[in-house]
């Protein structure tokens, strides 16, 4: 890819696309080696209901905290940040992987995982947020087309990787962990390569310094402050930028359809699995999971062109209504249009995320966009957890209950109906902030 190469010749652009690389990597082995230690491992069993659970116990308290701990992003060097979390991460996921070679309850496992996703998210807002201070402002949307795309691929290439590594070291307990800790050796890599930015290179532009410059929008006092205020101000953002308070809506929507459609998925490939094997389970999630990522994929070249031509309101307009069509193919169970399935939602799924980046990036102030980024997170999590518990609730033992893809296909038309509203017609014009790249040694003028 050619615009991917001339990209990766700035000094920091090509660092930060390796550190997302490297990191989503560590999020796609740690995920796939948890699920299969806790769902799909012998000496375990989990019903639908005990998956929800896991899945609040993981991602809603983090939800909960994250608009608040993001303010750190706008508060502290984001170099510093990426450093630290992820040698956090490292050794979180380190003890993790004791808590299941162990034969720790399930409970135990999950309270350790959950410390290695917050600090992982905290990792991805991060990333975000440093984004628009190595990119010129007018190759922004592709740039995060690019750079979301191929950390998605690596997201997916991290997961194939447990699953190659769960075949060697074996399915149980010992097995499982062995898998997951190989996770930490990449997270410390995350953080070496991060070393390498120069300070203050991914901002934030008004950091919390002497000298700095301060006024209502970038007040200046202790952490404990910056974070008890991080909620309120990522919120408030959003809901003055009617394009952020549009994507997220249409983020929320998708994530949403995606709960339901995950759940579904799990409790179909459990039923294969305890008729032909749990090999067979896990093949079918391998292959739902691997055209999810080509659809990722395609929206890295979709996603700009139609940006640039519809603008991100139409483009929300076209992505919405195609998921709308494809989960109603669901009603059918049919593997096939199962699969075709796959590939459209991870298609429009990611088009949506990339319009929410695009209005995140630009259309907000970057003393604020460390908290609306994880407000985001919110959004995603919270969405993705309420789905999957409605679901566990109402599901068919085998997995075929028609209503879920029919509710997803209305969730869908809610969203498009919520865009239309919110959304202006025009996309704004760009904030007067200068992005243009930094150098090695540069230091953000504060």
């Amino acid at each position: 890819m050619k615009a991917v190469r001339a990209l990766c010749e700035r000094p920091f652009a090509g660092r930060l696309l390796t550190v997302r690389i490297s990191s989503q990597l560590t999020d796609g082995l740690f995920q796939a080696a948890l699920g299969g230690a806790i769902l799909f491992n012998p000496e375990r069993h989990a019903d639908p209901l005990a998956v929800a659970g896991g899945l609040a116990v993981l991602l809603l308290p983090y939800s909960v905290i994250g608009p608040f701990a993001g303010a750190l992003l706008d508060h502290w060097d984001r170099r510093t940040v990426l450093i630290w979390a992820n040698l956090l991460r490292g050794l979180l996921i380190c003890i993790a992987a004791a808590t299941i070679a162990l034969g720790a309850p399930d409970y135990a496992v999950l309270v350790a995982a959950l410390a290695v996703t917050g600090s992982s998210r905290f990792v991805a807002s991060g990333l975000s947020a440093a984004l628009p201070h190595v990119a010129v402002r007018e190759r922004l949307v592709p740039t995060n087309a690019a750079f979301t795309t191929i950390g998605s691929g690596a997201l997916a290439l991290g997961a194939g990787l447990a699953l190659g590594l769960r075949a060697i070291f074996g399915s149980d307990n010992a097995g499982s962990a062995a898998t997951t800790l190989t996770a930490a050796a990449l997270a410390v890599v995350a953080a070496a390569i991060a070393v390498g930015f120069g300070r203050l290179a991914l901002g934030p532009d008004h950091p919390d310094v002497d000298g700095a410059h301060v006024d209502e929008r970038h007040p200046r006092g202790p952490v404990l402050r910056a974070v008890a205020v991080g909620f309120a101000h990522g919120a408030r953002a959003v809901v003055r930028t009617p394009t952020v308070l549009a994507a997220l809506s249409a983020i929320g929507g998708h994530r949403l359809v995606f709960g339901l459609n995950t759940l579904m998925l799990l409790v179909l490939a459990r039923h294969s699995g305890s008729s032909g094997g749990s090999s067979d389970g896990l093949a079918g999630i391998g292959l739902v999971a691997t055209l999810t990522a080509v659809g990722l994929v395609a929206a890295a070249v979709v996603t700009p062109v139609s940006i640039a031509r519809l603008g991100r309101r139409r483009t929300l307009f076209v992505a919405l209504a195609v998921g709308t069509v494809a989960e109603l193919s669901l009603v059918s169970f049919d593997t096939v249009l199962i699969c075709v399935a796959a590939l459209v939602l991870g298609l429009i799924g990611q088009m949506a995320k990339l319009c929410g980046d695009a209005a995140m990036q630009i259309d907000t102030d970057d003393a604020v966009r460390g908290q609306v980024f994880s407000v985001q997170d919110a959004v995603f999590n919270v969405a993705y957890v309420a789905a999957v518990t409605v679901a566990a609730l109402t599901i068919a033992p085998d997995g075929r209950s028609p209503l879920l893809p029919v509710v997803g296909a209305v969730l869908y038309v809610v969203a498009i109906v919520v865009v239309r509203v919110i959304h202006p017609r025009l996309d704004p014009a760009p904030r007067d902030e200068t992005l243009s790249p930094v150098r090695p040694g540069d230091r953000l003028p504060t």
